[in-house]
C-alpha cells in the first residue's frame, strides 16, 4: 500500500484532525524506522569500510570464514595471510574483524 492509499482512505467528517493525526502517526513510524535501523546500518557499514581501508602488514585478523591470521602484504583489493603456516590471499570484503580486538572483548 503506498502513501497515496493511506491519505485517500483515511476516515473522513466525523471526527476534526483524524486526518492528520494518522498523518503525524504515520510520519513518526517512518522517524522510528529511521533511527532504529537505517541510521545503525549506515553507521555499521561506514566502520567497517574504515576498518578495511586501515589493514596494514603485521595485523591479526579474522576473516568472515573464521579462519585467524596476520596479514603479510596489503593491495588495493586484496591481502595476504599467513594461518598457521598457510598463506592465502583474501579480498579485503571478506575480512570481518581484527582478532586483538575480539581477544580483549573477551577479556573483559
Amino acid at each position: 500500500m503506498n502513501l497515496l492509499n493511506i491519505l485517500l482512505f483515511m476516515p473522513q467528517g466525523g471526527e476534526e484532525g483524524g486526518g492528520y493525526s494518522s498523518l503525524i502517526f504515520l510520519l513518526l513510524i517512518v522517524v522510528v524506522f529511521y533511527f532504529f535501523f537505517i541510521r545503525p546500518q549506515m553507521k555499521r557499514s561506514k566502520d567497517q569500510k574504515k576498518f578495511r581501508e586501515e589493514l596494514k602488514k603485521g595485523s591479526k585478523i579474522i576473516t568472515v570464514g573464521g579462519i585467524h591470521g596476520k596479514i603479510l602484504e596489503v593491495k588495493e583489493t586484496s591481502v595476504l595471510i599467513d594461518a598457521e603456516g598457510t598463506r592465502l590471499k583474501v579480498e579485503k570484503s571478506a575480512i570481518a574483524m581484527d582478532s586483538t580486538a575480539q581477544i580483549g572483548q573477551a577479556q573483559k
